[in-house]
C-alpha cells in the first residue's frame, strides 16, 4: 500500500467487536470477520455495508447514532453467526448470505431481553418508593442507578465464565489492533502488545453513556403516571441511543483534551470488565481480520493466503 493510502486508510475510523474465536472488523464500506478453526487455520468472511449503513442518513446527527445501533446488532449477529459455525466446522460458502431467519429471531430476542431487564425491570423495581420518598423524584433517580448496576453486575458476571472470558481476550486483541494502527505502528504481535485494552470508541463506553443519559433524561421527565412510565421508556430508546453516540463521537474528537479525558475516563474503566489481556495468537487473528478489513476498503482482498494462514503456537 502507498504511503498516501495508508495515511487515508488510518483516519477512517475502523471498529470492531470479539465474536467466538475471532474479531469482526467494520470499516467505512465492509466488514470483516475472521476467525480461528479447530485445527489453528484462519477463517475469513467480509460483506459490504448497505445503503442503509453508509447513506446520507448515516451522517444526520442524532439519526446516525440509532443506525448505528442498527447495524451493530445486525453486524453482530452475522458475525456471531459465521464464527459459531467456523467453531462447529460447518461454514457455508455463500460469503453475502444474510443472518436469516433464525439470526432474525435471535436478534429479536436479544433486544427484547436487553428492553425488559435494563430499561423496564427497574420501574416496577423501584415504583413502590414514590409514596415513600421525597422529594419523588429521587425514586427516578434510584431507577436509573439501578439500571446501571445491573449493567454493571451483568458485564462482571458474565466475565467469570470461561468461554466470555476468552471472547474478552479477543476484545482486548480488538482495542490494542486498531490502536496500533491508528498509531501508525508496524501490525506485529510485538509492536501491538504494549498497547491499551481500553479504547474511546468501544461499544461498551456506549453502553456507560447510554445508561448516564437515560438517568438524565428520565429525571427531567419526573415522575408521571404508570403507563408513561413505561411508554417513555421504550420510545426514547432511540433518542438516547442517538444522543449517547453523539457525546462518544465529541470525546472521541476531543479526548487529548484534559477535562475530555476525566469526563470519559469511566468509559476506559469500565472497559476492564469487557477485555482481557490476549495472547499472542488471539493478536495474530487481530492482525488478519485488520489486514483484511484494509485491503477490503482498499479493493486488495488476497483471500488464498487468509486462508491458509496457521496459527504461530500458543
Amino acid at each position: 500500500m502507498s504511503l498516501r493510502k495508508q495515511v487515508e486508510s488510518r483516519q477512517l475510523g475502523y471498529g470492531g467487536q470479539a465474536v467466538i474465536e475471532g474479531i469482526m472488523i467494520r470499516g467505512p464500506q465492509h466488514a470483516t470477520v475472521v476467525c480461528r478453526r479447530p485445527d489453528q487455520t484462519i477463517a475469513q468472511r467480509s460483506r459490504s455495508l448497505t445503503k442503509t449503513y453508509t447513506g446520507w442518513a448515516a451522517r444526520v446527527p442524532l439519526v446516525r447514532g440509532v443506525i448505528t445501533l442498527a447495524e451493530t446488532l445486525h453486524l453482530g449477529v452475522w458475525a456471531l453467526m459465521f464464527s459459531q459455525n467456523v467453531a462447529l466446522a460447518e461454514e457455508q460458502s455463500d460469503e453475502d448470505a444474510g443472518i436469516g431467519l433464525i439470526g432474525g429471531i435471535t436478534l429479536l430476542l436479544s433486544f427484547t431481553i436487553a428492553i425488559g431487564v435494563f430499561f423496564l425491570a427497574p420501574i416496577f423495581a423501584t415504583r413502590w418508593l414514590q409514596d415513600e420518598l421525597s422529594p419523588e423524584i429521587l425514586a427516578v433517580i434510584l431507577e436509573g442507578l439501578l439500571r446501571l448496576m445491573l449493567l454493571l453486575g451483568y458485564l462482571w458476571l458474565i466475565g467469570k465464565m470461561p468461554d466470555i472470558r476468552r471472547v474478552f481476550q479477543y476484545h482486548g486483541a480488538e482495542h490494542k489492533t486498531i490502536a496500533a494502527w491508528e498509531a501508525g505502528e508496524e501490525l506485529t504481535v510485538d509492536k501491538i502488545r504494549p498497547f491499551s485494552r481500553a479504547h474511546p470508541r468501544c461499544g461498551t463506553s456506549f453502553l456507560l453513556v447510554v445508561a448516564v443519559v437515560a438517568i438524565i433524561a428520565f429525571t427531567a421527565l419526573g415522575n408521571p403516571p404508570l403507563w408513561w412510565h413505561i411508554t417513555s421508556r421504550l420510545v426514547l430508546v432511540p433518542v438516547i441511543a442517538g444522543i449517547a453516540y453523539e457525546t462518544i463521537r465529541l470525546g472521541g474528537k476531543y479526548r487529548h483534551r484534559r477535562v475530555v479525558g476525566w469526563l470519559f475516563a469511566p468509559n476506559l474503566w469500565l472497559q476492564a470488565l469487557t477485555t482481557r489481556e490476549p495472547a499472542d495468537d488471539q493478536i495474530e487473528v487481530a492482525i488478519a481480520a485488520m489486514e483484511e478489513a484494509i485491503a477490503q476498503e482498499q479493493g486488495d482482498h488476497r483471500p488464498a493466503a487468509m486462508e491458509a494462514a496457521p496459527a504461530s503456537g500458543r
